[in-house]
């Protein structure tokens, strides 16, 4: 079985990223499992349980995963600070398949960026979000376009987060996002490359 080895930062990290990863299995008709090894505590720590990985992939050449996919929040620094954070650690390792998941500012943004996909679940459209740095914002955007919808939700919105992924047209949305457009870009080639192999 195809094994992608996952980090985030948190539960909202792993949420989305799980639902994106789950509707690019279906799409492209290859299934894998997905081992998460970090979904709490940020940044610093996604990079120490990254590391430890390493570690144990060095030691035993046999433990490649497939693929690791390694999702921190740009925190407006921007996909090419935080790819860049991944690659000192993970470069060096000849053979190693890592795609990040970048979203910028946060990861709350991805769910808000498909007007159309949040009112087919929640029946209520939502607002285009702006990109500010500001701690929360999307956070809080997100749990407003719930609340909007009359509905009070019980994990800030994040709970809404397999349907909304699965109505997204993540085309038009990768276009109108570039954070999640550099993810799917990585993501989709590799996932058709196992074609064969499921």
């Amino acid at each position: 079985m195809i094994e992608i080895v996952c980090f985030g930062e948190d539960t909202g990290h792993k949420d989305v990223i799980s639902a994106i990863l789950a509707r690019v299995s279906r799409e492209e008709g290859i299934p894998f499992v997905q081992d998460w090894r970090s979904a709490t505590r940020g940044h610093g720590k996604v990079l120490d349980e990254l590391k430890s990985l390493l570690r144990d992939v060095r030691r035993d050449r046999g433990a490649f995963p497939d693929l690791i996919v390694v999702a921190t929040d740009g925190n407006c620094e921007g996909f090419t600070k935080r790819r860049g954070d991944i690659a000192r650690l993970t470069d060096r390792i000849p053979g190693l398949r890592v795609v990040c998941a970048v979203p910028d500012p946060h990861i709350e943004r991805w769910l808000l960026i498909d007007s159309a996909a949040f009112k087919s679940v929640l029946d209520v459209g939502c607002q285009a979000p702006d990109q500010k740095c500001e701690r929360d914002r999307y956070k809080r955007l997100l749990r407003d376009a719930v609340r909007s919808a009359g509905i009070s939700p019980a994990l800030g919105g994040i709970e809404y987060t397999e349907d909304i992924v699965n109505a997204m047209d993540l085309d038009r949305s990768a276009r109108s996002d570039p954070s999640l457009g550099h993810f799917l870009s990585e993501l989709r080639p590799i996932v058709r490359s196992w074609k064969g192999r499921a």
